[in-house]
């Protein structure tokens, strides 16, 4: 057991989320280094992972011009939003951080942004996002604004509950709704459906990430679904995942949706499979690994969405 703890310990020395001879140490100017990474742009699976469920909701919305011109709004919108998440959960937990191996090199844990520039850098990144919003018709407006508040407090559920992915699956995915109501106003189960399956798949994933930081979030005092579920999080994950496959079916049967949608659901529901067989509680290098692999059935099920 204790050599098993050192191989886990020795593994996780090496996943720190800054890379000394990254893109950003080598093009961007000095000064402008810390607030890449506070925005992620260094990582940007997560952008994409914001991305691309916008665009299932415009894709499955229905063709039409909106679409295109909605594009550029959705891809913008999910970067911005990202990064103010990201600069909120930095400032948030910028104590912890420094005590986490993966964490420990971040801008804020590491004093090499104030807290007062990267409030201000925050409000910035809000600010983006709200103009990018006041581009979308009323309802799309009201929806982007009702979600601010979860995306705000998100890094504080760490402290208090086990189930603080729920609200990231919330927040991630919102740009569902938001797109959907942006193109058309009716049959509102379908976007809800979709939503409903990202969360779910959204807290699966996430909680294969969280393993990767959970000894030293136990050592930290902060909680997650990693530690809730504890040896047991190969089952929940797949759980998760057969929801969020069944939401998404579900979804398409709302839609009336062509042949081709179950077919390419097949292959996103076949590649998340793989994940919850391959995953253990034990590797965080896999579970690094895996987290980023569902960039592809997020991009994947673009194609999906476009053929229902």
């Amino acid at each position: 057991m204790q050599d098993q703890s050192s191989s886990i310990a020795a593994e996780r020395a090496h996943l720190s989320d800054i890379h000394p001879d990254d893109w950003v140490e080598n093009l961007l100017p000095e000064w402008m280094r810390p607030y890449a990474r506070l925005a992620r742009l260094d990582r940007p699976i997560g952008s994409w992972l914001t991305l691309f469920p916008a665009l299932w909701g415009l894709l499955m919305a229905g063709p039409g011009w909106r679409q295109w011109y909605l594009f550029p709004v959705c891809v913008l919108g999910a970067f911005a939003m990202r990064g103010a998440g990201s600069t909120a959960n930095d400032l948030w937990d910028r104590e912890f951080d420094g005590r986490v191996a993966r964490t420990r090199l971040r801008p804020l844990a590491s004093g090499q942004v104030s807290v007062f520039r990267a409030v201000v850098f925050l409000g910035l990144q809000l600010l983006l996002s709200l103009l990018l919003l006041l581009t979308l018709p009323r309802l799309s407006i009201l929806l982007g604004v009702a979600i601010l508040p979860v995306v705000l407090i998100y890094p504080a559920l760490k402290r208090v509950t086990h189930w603080p992915q729920v609200a990231l699956g919330i927040c991630f995915n919102w740009g569902i709704l938001i797109t959907w109501a942006a193109v058309r106003d009716d049959h509102f189960q379908v976007p809800l459906l979709l939503w409903m399956g990202a969360v779910f798949w959204q807290i699966g994933y996430d909680t294969i990430y969280a393993y990767v930081d959970w000894v030293d979030d136990v050592s930290v005092g902060l909680k997650s679904t990693a530690i809730r579920f504890d040896r047991q999080g190969r089952l929940w994950v797949a759980c998760f995942y057969a929801v969020a496959a069944l939401c998404w079916l579900l979804a398409g049967w709302a839609a009336g949706a062509a042949p081709g949608y179950y077919a390419v659901l097949a292959l996103v529901a076949g590649h998340l499979a793989w994940q919850a067989a391959i995953f253990h509680v034990d590797q965080p290098a896999r579970s690094l690994m895996l987290f980023r692999a569902n960039f592809w059935p997020a991009l994947v099920f673009c194609a999906a969405a476009a053929l229902a």
